[in-house]
């Protein structure tokens, strides 16, 4: 059984630039920068062959590469209660055509559809324990955040193991895109 997911890789320097945002928020557990990303479509726990599959058709995505912005600061919850500190991704037209051809490509295989609308973004950390006056805290001293951009010429095919996020991930197969 495999986890797997595909996202964009976040540039060193870039990752470096988002770990200067560490700390200062009780319960937050941060994430390695090693470890950033943007998701496209998670795709979930599948056999072996499926798994030969998708990597199969993801060699057919041709899309041109393009610039990826990162801009302001997102907590995610559920009801009421914070689970992901996250940096914003700009929705380009680009990064949503990419986005969509991976769902494409996930149903036309016969996997379930992603039942989320897609936000971009990369998480930087996840809570136990942290409260919402403590994001809300946070994000008042953080949240004109403004980081880099940098240019995005693949996608990767992430594996993960069975966890409550974070890592490690290793990277099963790259994708250029196509110039």
């Amino acid at each position: 059984m495999a986890r797997l997911f595909t996202a964009l890789e976040i540039p060193a320097a870039a990752g470096f630039h988002l770990s200067l945002l560490k700390g200062g928020l009780p319960g937050a557990r941060w994430i390695d920068p090693a470890n950033y990303h943007v998701t496209l479509r998670f795709i979930g726990d599948i056999d072996h062959r499926t798994a030969d599959e998708v990597a199969a058709a993801l060699d057919r995505v041709y899309k041109p590469p393009f610039e990826l912005s990162l801009r302001g600061l997102h907590c995610f919850a559920s009801g009421r209660v914070p689970h992901s500190l996250a940096v914003k991704v700009e929705p380009t037209e680009q990064l949503i055509e990419l986005q969509a051809e991976h769902e494409r490509v996930i149903q036309r295989l016969g996997l379930p559809a992603e039942g989320r609308r897609y936000i971009p973004h990369v998480t930087l950390a996840r809570f136990k324990g942290t409260t919402s006056t403590d994001v809300a805290r946070w994000l008042s001293e953080h949240g004109d955040f403004i980081g880099p951009h940098f240019p995005v010429d693949r996608f990767v095919l992430y594996s993960s193991r069975a966890s409550v996020g974070g890592g490690p991930y290793l990277v099963e197969e790259a994708y250029p895109l196509a110039a």
